[in-house]
């Protein structure tokens, strides 16, 4: 299955005296950008995430955020503060008054939420880090499941245009050969009536060359090719696609352009057009794609 490179999942549990809230939001990205809004208790476990993260998910711009909170009803218990540091901070923050006098002084709350103040237990800690893990692990699963949905979406999209592409191609090719021998048919006619006397074997040399000019078998054969390598790409999609998806839009469009650009024909112009609006569209779907 296709995977969007947008995605959402969170999870929440409790682990010892603390209630963890972890989600992972991602969106559109060339590359694998990962980004991590932690508390600093959980800072030296960013290396083992990142390295489960891109385990599983390719491409993106994803953020990781926690969130850890005291549970309620444990106001009882001793809170494990580090006393040197709160100490630290009193001290600092009386110098700095006397320096400056409009500066306040520092809350309870502002001691408590500056970085290391407050010290996990060590029996919680254990608990703690095995607790993010886990849920990082079942976070990671919800999410690529989002993102499968998704690409599944996306999937029936482009098979749809695909689909169509499929369709443009092959009526032009049965009716190129016809729509060929009329417009020379009429160029002959029309250069006969102006010149009385056409050497017949110049005319052969100019219509070869004007048949090497509006010949678009290669690039109809060429379109084809592309269709059906980018529908082996939807179908099988070993790993991420998307970047090589998007070279292929790129290929489509080069060849319908050319279509376009040799048209001597109502029916080939149309082609040419029908082609460019589906290839875009496709074109800004790959976008999301892992």
């Amino acid at each position: 299955m296709l995977q969007s490179m947008t995605g959402y999942a969170n999870a929440s549990g409790q682990f010892g005296s603390r209630q963890i809230n972890l989600e992972l939001r991602a969106v559109n990205h060339r590359y694998l950008d990962m980004q991590f809004k932690i508390p600093e208790e959980l800072r030296m476990l960013e290396g083992k995430m990142r390295e489960m993260i891109s385990a599983q998910i390719m491409r993106g711009k994803l953020e990781c955020r926690i969130q850890i909170q005291r549970l309620a009803g444990k106001s009882h218990e001793q809170l494990p503060i580090d006393e040197n540091l709160v100490a630290q901070l009193v001290s600092f923050n009386s110098q700095l008054q006397a320096q400056y006098a409009d500066l306040g002084k520092l809350t309870v709350a502002d001691i408590l939420h500056f970085p290391g103040v407050l010290i996990a237990q060590n029996e919680d800690k254990d608990e703690l880090i095995s607790g993010v893990l886990g849920l990082l692990k079942q976070v990671l699963a919800d999410f690529r499941a989002a993102r499968e949905r998704e690409g599944e979406k996306l999937q029936h999209h482009l098979l749809a245009r695909l689909d169509d592409m499929t369709v443009i191609v092959d009526e032009l090719q049965q009716i190129f050969p016809q729509l060929l021998q009329e417009y020379i048919t009429k160029a002959e006619n029309r250069l006969r009536e102006a010149v009385a006397q056409v050497d017949a074997e110049r005319l052969k040399q100019e219509f070869v060359l004007f048949m090497q000019k509006v010949d678009v078998d290669e690039e109809l054969n060429r379109l084809q090719t592309h269709i059906i390598e980018v529908r082996r790409l939807i179908n099988e999609h070993h790993g991420s696609v998307g970047k090589r998806l998007d070279f292929l839009m790129q290929e489509l469009n080069r060849e319908a352009n050319t279509l376009g650009s040799k048209a001597f024909a109502m029916e080939c112009t149309q082609a040419s057009v029908g082609l460019k609006v589906l290839i875009e569209q496709m074109r800004e779907q790959v976008q999301n794609i892992e």
